[in-house]
This record gives structure tokens, C-alpha cells and sequence, in this order.
């Protein structure tokens, strides 16, 4: 399973572990994952997902997961998020057919 955030996409990244002495070693600075389920105001469904604490605090920032998945670009979600970033868009479509 890949070390990636479904939301957001943060990856690990390398650098260098620097010593006191300036001695430079390689090393990776893996994201803080969690997997987490996600409550939809729309649809009522919790989804499962596998997102950074920063991506969570991001959604709590916009308002929820539908507020956040309304501004999330699809190249950078992954394909869990983006199937329930389409079944949240279809709940509301119909609301709003419905009540128009």
C-alpha cells in the first residue's frame, strides 16, 4: 500500500539527517497517515479514507467533506476519494433538481 494521503496526495519526501558534526545521511520524512472515516452531510454515509492530520484539519477548515471534495482538484485525489467525491456530487445534483 502506497504512503500516500487519498485527499491531498502528500507523499513521503527525502532529505538529509544533519548531525551536530554536519555529517549528512539520507533519510525519508514519512507523512502522518491515519485512516479515518469521514462523515457526508449529504448523503449520510461515513467514508473510509487514508488522509494526513493535516488534510483533516484542512476539511474541518472548509466545512466537511463536502465542502472540501466542492473545491478538490481530481488529478490529486486518489480513486477511493474520487468515487465518493462522485457519489456526493450526484446526491446533491438530484437535491437540487428536486427542490428546483
Amino acid at each position: 500500500m502506497a504512503r500516500r494521503c487519498d485527499l491531498t496526495g502528500t507523499i513521503a519526501q527525502r532529505g538529509n539527517l544533519v548531525s551536530h558534526a554536519m555529517n549528512k545521511t539520507r533519510r525519508q520524512f514519512m507523512p502522518n497517515l491515519q485512516e479515518t472515516s469521514l462523515l457526508s452531510e449529504s448523503t449520510g454515509r461515513q467514508f473510509r479514507l487514508r488522509v494526513t492530520v493535516a488534510a483533516l484539519r484542512t476539511v474541518e477548515k472548509q466545512g466537511g467533506l463536502d465542502a472540501f471534495f466542492a473545491k478538490a482538484d481530481d488529478a490529486k485525489l486518489s480513486t477511493r476519494a474520487r468515487r465518493a467525491k462522485n457519489i456526493i456530487t450526484k446526491v446533491n445534483e438530484t437535491k437540487a433538481a428536486a427542490s428546483a
